[in-house]
């Protein structure tokens, strides 16, 4: 494990790295660590990451009999598109949770977090984007950190050496990573919080349903009581 008082400088070089993808593109077979997601068969840019967890590119039907046959029973989906055309005739749970790189915020990564934890009592998860690179890259890497331990280092070498293909949005995720406060993250995680932040606009919307249920309930129970 790295010092974390060396994450600044770390980011400086991810960031310098930016810009020879093609060479990263050409070495990644011989950098992969073993610990790495590992490929699954050569199409969709499919990859395991846990028995339970897998990460791709945007499938299309000709996936389906596949995801059946590694008992997938989720496929977590980040684009703004959904999963319909291509799971209207299977019976995948489908999620969508829409975000972009250059946009994250710790209520994304809660939900997807939340939603990966919450799905694997029904069988393997798949999560995608479009590329199988960067949204769904970030969210692997915050997986890794929060919920496996790894170290961010160790993370955002995965991400960015792994061999999923090279993005421009893996600055955005580096960017929201190096700040990223991961005891917050687990502890929100752990106590169902919806963000980090008391402020944010999940958290202010679950508050005023709080609020809103605890005026509307005794009412309903008052009606009940009296109902003939």
């Amino acid at each position: 494990m790295f010092n974390h008082q060396w994450l600044p400088a770390l980011g400086l070089a991810f960031l310098a790295l930016f810009t020879s993808a093609h060479t990263w593109a050409d070495d990644s077979t011989s950098l992969r660590s073993p610990e790495w997601a590992q490929p699954v068969g050569n199409q969709y840019n499919l990859h395991q990451m846990t028995p339970t967890l897998y990460r791709s590119a945007l499938p299309d039907s000709n996936a389906v009999p596949l995801l059946e046959k590694l008992k997938v029973g989720t496929v977590i989906n980040f684009l703004p598109e959904s999963d319909d055309s291509w799971l209207k005739n299977s019976d995948i749970r489908q999620i969508q949770l829409i975000y972009r790189t250059n946009h994250v915020d710790d209520a994304d990564v809660l939900a997807a977090l939340r939603a990966i934890r919450d799905s694997e009592a029904n069988g393997a998860v798949l999560m995608h984007c479009k590329h199988g690179s960067d949204r769904t890259g970030l969210m692997a890497a915050m997986y890794r950190v929060v919920v496996q331990g790894w170290s961010k280092e160790e993370a955002l070498n995965e991400m960015t050496l792994g061999g999923f293909g090279s993005s421009k949005g893996f600055k955005d995720g580096v960017r929201y990573m190096m700040k990223a406060d991961i005891d917050k993250l687990r502890t929100a995680l752990a106590n169902g919080d919806c963000s980090t932040s008391a402020f944010a606009l999940c958290s202010v919307k679950s508050w005023f349903n709080t609020a809103g249920n605890s005026h509307v309930e005794p009412l309903k129970s008052t009606l009940t009581l009296t109902t003939p």
